[in-house]
């Protein structure tokens, strides 16, 4: 898609160029050619400064949504572990949500926030975590290890699900992405003025595609930032959930211990 916007852009912006070449004086429109490169120059750096910033900005927040979903996804097995040092009356209750967890941010919450519907909504799970766990009063050094251990966990995964949903509804305001549009035209128009019927229509058409090629890029490359969240190339999938689901289940088979989770596959309850 990235592809055929771009080949699409720039296919208008240079036909555009030739067009108006045909009727333009000889030497562009511009008088004085050094002093409208400068001025072009003035133009084009401040949009790129503005634009490489934003990116950078939106990198940012990329790596922060993939660091908070690994984060969260080792967190989850760290509390499976944990829980089985909890009382004996709710430790296959706790890895049972647990894993439920797993699978609603699997099947529940990933599809959400491709399609930027998230909002608010929390994960089903957490309310239920907690509930179970409040009813724990530790008897033992050992258990009361586990409980302190097991809210320390749980503060850690809640930020990190804090950090990987940020950005699922979008990261750019939409006043940035008109200043963006608005300058990228104003710089279309102004190469337009470039336009020289004594060049060669391949220079003209290599003069107008390779700026609109590079500005193309980058504001597509700041939508891939803008939402991150995706099953095209580079967006961050659940990846690291479905593998701490994997080797989750693999140590509660090693250990010998049966878990029914209460959910189905998707992590709905049943």
């Amino acid at each position: 898609m990235g592809a055929l916007i771009t080949l699409g852009v720039t296919a208008f912006t240079v036909t555009a160029m030739l067009l108006v070449r045909r009727r333009a004086p000889e030497g562009s429109y511009f008088s004085d050619g050094d002093r409208a490169s400068g001025v072009f120059g003035v133009l084009a750096t401040g949009f790129s400064v503005l634009l490489g910033f934003i990116i950078f900005l939106a990198f940012q927040s990329y790596d922060q949504a993939r660091s908070g979903a690994e984060t969260e996804a080792v967190t989850v097995a760290q509390q499976v572990q944990t829980a089985q040092f909890l009382p004996a009356d709710v430790r296959e209750e706790l890895t049972g949500e647990l894993v439920c967890y797993a699978r609603a941010v699997v099947g529940v919450e990933w599809p959400r926030m491709q399609d930027g519907t998230l909002g608010d909504a929390f994960n089903p799970w957490g309310p239920a975590l907690f509930e179970t766990i409040d009813t724990v009063e530790p008897q033992t050094a050992v258990e009361q290890s586990a409980y302190d251990r097991w809210m320390d966990q749980t503060a850690n995964r809640e930020q990190a699900r804090i950090d990987r949903v940020h950005g699922a509804e979008g990261l750019i305001p939409l006043p940035l992405w008109l200043v963006l549009f608005v300058i990228s035209a104003v710089i279309f128009v102004y190469v337009l003025f470039f336009a020289d019927s004594a060049e060669g229509a391949v220079t003209q058409g290599l003069l107008m595609g390779s700026v609109t090629v590079v500005i193309t890029l980058l504001l597509l490359l700041l939508g891939f930032f803008d939402h991150p969240h995706g099953d095209q190339v580079g967006k961050l999938e659940p990846a690291a959930m479905e593998r701490t689901m994997r080797i989750v289940d693999a140590q509660l088979t090693e250990v010998d211990i049966t878990v029914t989770p209460p959910c189905d596959a998707t992590g709905r309850a049943d």
